[in-house]
């Protein structure tokens, strides 16, 4: 009896044994191909608990999202014979699981056998077009003539580039430093002119502002002697009619006038004879005039 139960036992064990080898999951995220003493089955493509036979069958699973992959770094010459170093990645993902089981075997060797299809692909399309089309004008253009490239060619790898993108374009090192003589160069150049014009400016607002002042200045000066020659002719006008309408007055008016230049402050030194012209209305108040008549 110990042995039958033990017998039973054995049994048991062997087919839950039995029963986890042949069951196996697929994600939502995977592809699964099942090989049968080493050959692929038709692939399974949807989620969920799946059936293979135990200890014969084995289980490869794929990915079915969009993958990454880098391209080595190269040296390409543009057809207007700049030289640049170009760094790309491509992304792709698995259409027919069957093929890339077939040709490429796993993801681990995408890199090996279509890394080298898409940089040979990149070569061509850089090589045929300019420096200033790979960086502004053709950019999107030609990563899609790239891709479509890469996917006729790559048909039987059983997998599709989605896209294809330039991370970065620069020039070789020694390249570079002649690049930025000719900036540097240009630049100062540039500067240069820019400093002739700003002065040329500088002297054609000086030379204006300076006409401006003498034509300013010469009308101020035209319109003070106007304004001046004016007030001489209204004063002389005035002394002359005061000089008719008393004549004894204007001359006293004019005499004190001639005291008052001719006394200043800490000089007035004169040499003069005292009974001068000049000092008659010192000695009489009229001037040298008749005395009036005494009243009776």
């Amino acid at each position: 009896m110990r042995a039958f139960f033990a017998f039973i036992a054995f049994l048991l064990g062997l087919g839950a044994l039995a029963l986890y080898s042949s069951a196996f999951i697929v994600h939502q995220n995977e592809q699964v191909l099942v090989l049968r003493f080493g050959e692929p089955q038709p692939p399974i493509t949807t989620p969920g608990l799946k059936w293979k036979m135990p200890f014969v069958d084995t289980v490869e699973y794929l990915d079915k999202r969009i993958l990454d992959l880098d391209t080595t770094e190269q040296e390409v010459t543009a057809a207007d014979q700049q030289r640049m170093i170009v760094d790309a990645y491509a992304r792709y993902r698995i259409t027919d699981p069957l093929k890339f089981y077939q040709n490429i075997r796993s993801e681990e060797r995408v890199r090996s056998v279509v890394g080298p299809l898409i940089e040979s692909e990149i070569r061509r399309v850089v090589g045929s077009t300019t420096l200033q089309e790979i960086v502004k004008d053709k950019r999107e253009s030609m990563m899609k003539e790239i891709a479509k490239q890469v996917n006729k060619e790559g048909a039987d790898y059983g997998l599709e580039v989605v896209d294809v993108r330039i991370k970065r374009t620069d020039l070789p090192q020694e390249n570079l430093v002649k690049v930025f003589d000719r900036m540097k160069a240009d630049r100062v150049r540039e500067a240069t002119e820019l400093r002739a014009q700003g002065e040329a400016e500088n002297n054609r607002i000086r030379a204006n502002a300076d006409r401006e002042v003498t034509i300013i200045k010469a009308e101020a000066t035209r319109k003070s002697d106007t304004i001046r020659g004016e007030g001489e002719g209204a004063r002389n006008a005035i002394f002359a009619e005061a000089f008719g309408r008393d004549p004894e007055f204007f001359s006293f008016y004019r005499s004190m006038q001639a005291y008052e230049a001719s006394m200043k402050a800490g000089d007035t030194r004169m040499l003069l004879s005292p009974d001068s012209d000049f000092f008659r209305y010192f000695q009489n108040p009229n001037g040298g005039a008749a005395s009036p008549p005494q009243p009776r």
